[in-house]
């Protein structure tokens, strides 16, 4: 079973090396912190299936540390996107 869980974490790590290409090449910045919500989902998704896989219970921790961060980046871009259009707007 660990070498399932081994297995599955490094396919999401393929995934999320190929969101960093839409970070770096991405044509907008709603793009750019997509790929960023992606990056934070598949370092978490990729953090629980070690957990797992090594009984390393710390590494859920980190998962969950980083689940925050995640919703913190989201809520201070769309607050900045927010307080942009009322700008615009005025």
């Amino acid at each position: 079973m660990a070498d399932f869980l081994l297995v599955a974490a490094s396919f999401v790590l393929a995934t999320v090396a190929v969101g960093l290409v839409r970070i770096l090449r991405g044509p907008d910045k709603a793009d750019r912190i997509m790929a960023a919500q992606l990056l934070g989902t598949g370092g978490i998704a990729t953090l629980l299936l070690l957990a797992q896989a090594t009984s390393v219970p710390a590494a859920v921790d980190v998962a969950l540390i980083l689940a925050l961060l995640a919703v913190f980046i989201s809520v201070a871009f769309v607050k900045k996107g927010v307080i942009r259009s009322q700008m615009e707007g005025a």
